[in-house]
């Protein structure tokens, strides 16, 4: 299997027996010691690669343990603290990774609970290991573009002074990303106030922050749409008909496509979903094409029925895919470079609609 490929294997493992396991033991041996072995690719039962309770005794603290150590050519490189798949993390649980980051000649340590991975380096001061991780990994939610940074930490492709160099900037454009998608849904005030004052000339009172607290979201949201209108015309320019060009939604619930706050439905996929759209309308009246959004995917639905999937985008990484569905529901997943891509599986997708209409 392929790196990405068996990342997705334990990623749907994790998906479907995270509930199920409480306790950190038990954390360690569904998912932690198969990501180290799957993933990563090194031995857990060799001690010459990986150390269970690594111990290294730090100044007063004696006899306390890292759960895991990661040793290449005799040196630990790689240190992991588990806790409970069911238990948040933060930096308060990472204390002795704090402490051992110090005293080996590790530059990587992760903290984890199984499902997400947070990954430590001393960006902020040398051999002190930075409050902040430079790389997320969630299963749950796997964001394409770090795949490669997390291949480069595996037995095969152990690349260290690459992972470092490139820390900064994985650590800074996820923390912008996370910032800006944060604002879009709840603008803080120094956010309203920011384009408030770009485009009132009076005084910035209560009253009209209050004002604007609307006006801004609003603002954000019919921006949004006119980009993806703009973009849809420039592509309706193939010469599918413009009685497609109406955006209808559907609510975002159901039971194996959940309702979950942290879902962040992209410009880019709104796109994607038009142009879907354009193509199914076709076959069928343009309401019945609907949508919904989820961690791992964006379905295009027909009568926002999950049972009646005409595509499904998968927009999160760096290379996009358009997912369609057979007969027998098996996806096979077409990699494209661009949205307008999408029209050259027009014939596929106007199948898939007149499947079910």
């Amino acid at each position: 299997m392929e790196f990405e490929e068996r990342l997705d294997a334990l990623a749907s493992k994790v998906k479907s027996q995270a509930g199920a396991i409480g306790t950190e033991e038990a954390t360690k041996n569904a998912f932690v010691m198969p990501f180290i072995s799957t993933i990563l690719g090194y031995d857990v039962f060799n001690p010459l690669e990986v150390v269970p309770e690594f111990t290294a005794d730090v100044g007063v603290k004696r006899g306390e343990k890292v759960d895991y150590a990661i040793v290449r050519d005799g040196e630990v490189q790689i240190l992991i603290e588990c806790k409970a798949s069911l238990g948040e993390l933060n930096v308060e649980h990472a204390s002795q990774l704090f402490r051992y980051f110090a005293t080996t000649n590790s530059r990587i340590a992760a903290l984890t609970n199984g499902v997400v991975w947070q990954f430590y380096t001393d960006l902020d001061a040398p051999n002190r290991m930075d409050a902040k991780p430079f790389l997320v990994l969630d299963l749950l939610d796997i964001d394409e573009t770090v795949i490669s940074a997390i291949q480069k930490f595996s037995k095969e492709s152990f690349d260290l002074e690459s992972v470092i160099s490139a820390a900064e900037e994985l650590k800074y454009v996820g923390a912008l990303k996370r910032e800006i998608a944060g604002q879009f849904r709840e603008p803080s005030l120094d956010f309203v106030k920011f384009f408030t004052t770009r485009v009132y000339e009076g005084s910035f009172t209560a009253r009209v922050r209050e004002q604007f607290a609307l006006l801004v979201p609003k603002a954000a949201s019919q921006f949004l749409t006119e980009r993806v209108n703009e973009r849809l015309k420039a592509a309706l320019g193939a010469g599918v008909p413009a009685r497609a060009l109406p955006v209808t939604s559907a609510p975002v619930v159901e039971a194996d496509i959940s309702a979950d706050a942290e879902v962040e439905t992209t410009v880019e996929e709104l796109e994607g979903y038009q142009i879907v759209k354009a193509i199914a309308c076709a076959e069928v009246k343009p309401q019945r094409v609907a949508h919904r959004d989820a961690k791992s995917y964006f379905a295009v639905l027909l009568d926002d029925n999950n049972r009646k999937p005409i595509a499904r985008l998968h927009f999160n990484g760096r290379q996009k895919h358009l997912g369609l569905l057979d007969e027998e529901k098996v996806e096979t997943r077409y990699p494209i470079d661009s949205l307008e891509q999408i029209y050259e599986y027009a014939d596929a997708i106007r199948t898939a609609v007149r499947r079910y209409a």
